[in-house]
């Protein structure tokens, strides 16, 4: 850049005191440009002004005229790396002009997903911390990094601008390290191997699937979200009137539920098959249902004496994850869909009785750990006395997570279809960037079918979104997560990883495998350095030249069943971390599986065999929620899980 017109470009920045023309909110100071790129500035000016752009990269101004809303749209070619640059936005008014100063040119990506992306370098992430957090945030003054960050919002319509954190974009410093681990460290990481300005945008919300990041259009080609598109459509896209059609939904799906599993008489205590004892409160995993997600029924009598009858009754459940339908003597009285949340009900008084009245609670769980939280207040207040609920209550196990009806999302929450994709996505569809980087899918864990196709269709989604049909998609396939298991063929969390996997059947996406990176009590595993390293060796390999540096770990070519053996052909030799190989189950025809005995036959061959399993047709690696596969390449990256018949 040349140093007169620096100068006399830091004096107009001076003299400024004040602008006509709006920008978007994520349009600042700080800013990093995708390199040799096109920028789609948008904005607002006097009605029917002409707007003129100034650059210290161009020869020329750029100029174009404002609509009669005051709307404009301009596009301005962007630098090759470098900086720092400023560019002077201008409708002539005499107020002044709309300048952005300490711009920087390079590498721009865009990274998003749900709670293992938003994982900041900073701070508390729901309990854990990042792996050497202080290091890294005591070290993070990163002036040619730029971050920024979107603000958690909402949006039943596409919106043109959007909330940010910060301000804007910010340099990387310690101050500014309540920002995505993976997308940070990836940026460091890009940053030293590249030597130009790396650039991260971050849209990210823990706990949310990844319809909310689909447009409207694009979810109309992907079944089970029919009902939230009518209700979207049927209330205009108006949030306000949507909370009463979603009640109607809720009551539907309640009503599904009593199809899918069995059915009694609520009203009164149950026995005999299937029923049992559980101490409340606790989380069934740790007592009585180790790993069941789906439908839990409770019941419990209530014993009250004659002064109680015809008056009502404060009935506490207690803490309940994640959803309940509660009856009292037969009569629904609540019933809630926040997880987690303490729930207490008045029951009318023309429901109590003296003597023995029945409480039944309708529990669902869809994933992790269920029932009523410890700690939780469960206890029926009558007449000026407290009788405890705590203890042993009966119990059944109903149908299990897989076996239900899709649960409509609440439209007020940030798990309603397209709400994140329209204000967190859509409004930087005029900003060029390199690719994407995502983490998301345990809140799809239980719809892999789904998922294949719904992952396929957000990216296919994305790239139309910025006009960029071969825009790069990388992605994290989801870490070993709960109690370990050498046999568990029907893992909702492995199917859900294979879904994962297919979406490489896509051009220009790849896969960084943490399989081993997983906590089995800790569903954010704390070692987001080898993610964001994992991921970084795709990008460098595939869209920086890297070709020296390897990304992929080798890969199942072959399988056939050779009598009582299964017989696994790699593409490249492997490198087990010890000399018994671990994480192989097999199956028979029948469905019959049992963990492998595997040997290593001339370093690129996997020999399986089991007494339990004679006659062997499928074969299956890191096949759990929470696998001890011990595979590698050469290069220290894990083999991916697979199931031959998968």
């Amino acid at each position: 850049m040349k140093k007169v017109y620096a100068l006399a470009m830091g004096a107009l920045l001076s003299s400024s005191v004040s602008a006509k023309v709006t920008l978007p909110k994520f349009i600042t100071d700080n800013m990093v440009l995708q390199q040799n790129a096109t920028l789609t500035l948008p904005g607002h000016a006097i009605p029917g002004a002409k707007v003129t752009v100034k650059t210290d990269w161009l020869d020329k101004e750029l100029t174009t005229k404002a609509a009669a809303d005051g709307s404009f749209r301009i596009s301005v070619p962007t630098p090759a790396a470098g900086g720092p640059f400023t560019m002077i936005i201008s409708d002539g008014d005499k107020a002044g002009d709309t300048i952005l100063s300490n711009l920087l040119s390079g590498e721009v990506w865009l990274c998003s997903g749900q709670s293992n992306m938003e994982f900041t370098v900073g701070n508390v992430n729901w309990g854990a911390y990042l792996m050497d957090r202080d290091e890294v945030v005591a070290t993070a003054q990163h002036p040619d990094i730029r971050l920024l960050r979107m603000k958690k919002k909402t949006s039943f319509k596409p919106m043109d601008d959007a909330e940010v954190e910060f301000g804007g974009w910010v340099e990387a410093s310690p101050a500014t390290m309540n920002f995505s681990a993976i997308g940070y460290l990836f940026a460091l990481q890009m940053q030293k191997e590249l030597g130009v300005p790396v650039g991260i945008m971050e849209a990210s919300w823990g706990g949310t699937p990844a319809e909310a990041w689909t447009a409207y259009e694009a979810l109309k080609g992907v079944a089970g979200f029919e009902g939230e598109l009518a209700t979207m459509d049927k209330a205009g896209f108006d949030g306000s009137k949507m909370d009463a059609v979603h009640q109607e939904n809720m009551k539907n799906w309640f009503s599904a539920l009593d199809k899918a599993g069995h059915t009694f008489d609520v009203a009164n205590m149950q026995s005999g098959n299937g029923w049992g004892k559980m101490p409340l409160p606790e989380q069934w995993e740790k007592t009585v249902l180790p790993d069941f997600d789906g439908v839990v029924w409770i019941q419990r009598e209530l014993e009250l004496p004659a002064n109680a009858a015809g008056q009502p009754l404060e009935l506490a459940v207690g803490i309940v994850d994640d959803l309940d339908d509660t009856y009292f003597n037969g009569t629904r009285v609540g019933g809630y869909e926040d997880p987690r949340a303490q729930r207490t009900y008045t029951v009318p008084g023309d429901l109590v009785k003296a003597g023995k009245n029945v409480i039944t609670v309708r529990i669902v769980d869809f994933m992790g750990e269920g029932g009523i939280m410890p700690g939780s207040v469960m206890q029926a207040k009558v007449g000026g006395e407290t009788y405890p609920l705590t203890g042993e209550w009966n119990y059944m196990a109903d149908a299990t997570a897989d076996k239900l009806p899709q649960r409509p999302s609440a439209p007020s929450g940030p798990n309603y279809p397209t709400v994140l994709y329209n204000a967190m996505l859509h409004p930087l569809k005029g900003i060029p960037f390199k690719g994407v980087l995502w983490y998301q899918g345990c809140a799809n864990v239980g719809r892999d079918k789904q998922y294949e196709t719904l992952f396929k269709t957000l990216i296919n989604n994305w790239r139309e979104t910025f006009d960029n049909p071969e825009m790069p998609f990388y992605f994290v396939q989801l870490a070993g997560f709960q109690a370990q298991k050498n046999v568990q063929p029907d893992s909702q969390w492995a199917l859900l990883r294979n879904s994962q996997a297919k979406a490489l059947e896509l051009p220009n996406t790849g896969m960084a495998v943490a399989i081993d990176l997983g906590n089995p009590v800790d569903i954010h595993p704390a070692n987001k350095q080898e993610v964001a390293r994992r991921l970084g060796l795709i990008a460098l390999n595939r869209d920086y030249g890297r070709k020296d540096l390897v990304y992929e770990a080798p890969a199942l070519v072959s399988s056939k069943a050779d009598g009582n053996r299964m017989v696994l052909k790699f593409n490249e030799v492997l490198k087990p971390t010890s000399s018994a190989l671990t994480g192989f189950i097999i199956g028979d025809k029948d469905g019959n599986f049992a963990y492998a005995n595997a040997r290593l036959e001339g370093g690129d061959t996997v020999v399986l065999t089991s007494p339990l399993v004679t006659k062997p047709t499928v074969a299956r690696y890191d096949w759990a929620d929470y696998p001890g596969g011990n595979l590698y390449g050469s290069t220290g990256l894990p083999v991916a899980p697979f199931a031959t018949d998968k």
